[in-house]
């Protein structure tokens, strides 16, 4: 069971490809390979394929599938992303093909899944990400040749049955509505707390960072004119928050910050000075000496909103509504996805295409 190195470094581990190979029933020669960063992670890798027998190999459970595979991507994606990934599994697929053989996995099962799926009255959305879910651990099944080809293929993805009107593909405010909502939040600025969520708020709108971006935020990401986004928080992953990267690597950027957010700032930094006698740069810019909770910027939100007569929008469309705003101001939609963080430029025209 060889180790290779590869060319790729993730982090500063080098990456190693660990291959098991043995001979099955049929007397076949079988493969399969992991990607893992360190060579301690290959170590290990390699020592737990030793102990994987041909039988559990051509028994293998969707279960075990399950287990093996988030193995595999612990050091490959992020750990909200791999926990979101879990949810959905452990919610929607382990109580109906949990214990089913991949080799018994068969179109009429999974129709019968799918059929099972329908009767929660999930949005197809919803249902849909469930079946990409399912799609992809299947699709690791193939490359590992647990299985031949996908059956889930054969069964197809959840469609709407009704042929209504499409919805609304993302929803923001304008200028205008921004100006009554962020006037409302000011009114709520006599304590320090009701200062901070103000300046989330603004921060939100007026440079489009992701809320666990704009709650990671430090003093110390400010350079004159330019904040750094470096850092991101998590408050779903259990054991309190949880600071990691931003989503991606083009998501680590730098964004000039808007002349009419720079005061704005700077009379809060100085009441958190007066408030705190220990403060230092390493405090968050919105919460202070902790981060701001998702539960009370979720109630101020759709709060504020009422109080200005708007309807309410999530706090990821305050996102939206940045984008619609550097939209409206002719900024060319390379820089636009550069400020959104967006890998590619696609991802940015597909989601606001209807906006040009």
């Amino acid at each position: 069971m060889p180790i290779y190195k590869t060319e790729k470094k993730k982090d500063g581990l080098q990456q190693y490809k660990v291959v098991y190979c043995w001979t099955d029933s049929t007397g076949a020669r079988r493969q399969k390979s992991k990607l893992v960063y360190g060579i301690q992670a290959a170590k290990e890798t390699e020592a737990r394929l030793a102990l994987v027998s041909e039988e559990q190999d051509s028994a293998i459970t969707i279960s075990n599938l399950v287990i093996e595979r988030d193995e595999s991507r612990k050091s490959t994606i992020r750990e909200s992303t791999l926990q979101k990934s879990s949810t959905i599994i452990r919610l929607h697929i382990l109580p109906y093909l949990g214990s089913k053989k991949l080799t018994s996995l068969t179109a009429p099962i999974l129709q019968k899944w799918k059929n099972e799926i329908d009767k929660k009255g999930l949005s197809v959305s919803m249902k849909n990400n469930i079946y990409r879910e399912l799609v992809a651990l299947l699709n690791y099944a193939v490359r590992l040749d647990y299985i031949k080809s996908n059956p889930l293929t054969k069964v197809g993805n959840f469609k709407d049955p009704y042929f209504a009107a499409p919805e609304e593909k993302i929803r923001y405010y304008t200028p205008e509505e921004f100006t009554k909502f962020i006037a409302v939040a000011k009114e709520n600025t006599d304590t320090l707390l009701g200062q901070g969520i103000f300046v989330f708020f603004c921060i939100s709108y007026l440079l489009g960072t992701r809320k666990g971006e704009t709650n990671a935020l430090k003093w110390s990401d400010i350079d004159g004119d330019t904040i750094k986004i470096r850092r991101s928080i998590s408050q779903k992953l259990g054991n309190g928050d949880r600071e990691t990267p931003p989503k991606n690597k083009s998501s680590m950027r730098d964004i000039k910050i808007p002349s009419s957010l720079l005061p704005v700032l700077e009379e809060h930094k100085q009441r958190q000075q007066a408030a705190a006698e220990n403060w230092n740069k390493d405090f968050r810019i919105c919460g202070g000496i902790s981060t701001l909770r998702d539960s009370t910027l979720a109630k101020a939100n759709v709060d504020y909103a009422a109080a200005a007569g708007l309807r309410s929008i999530t706090i990821h469309e305050f996102r939206h509504s940045h984008a619609s705003l550097l939209i409206s101001e002719g900024i060319n939609i390379k820089e636009i996805a550069r400020r959104l963080g967006h890998s590619k430029v696609d991802t940015t025209w597909q989601t606001y295409a209807h906006l040009y």
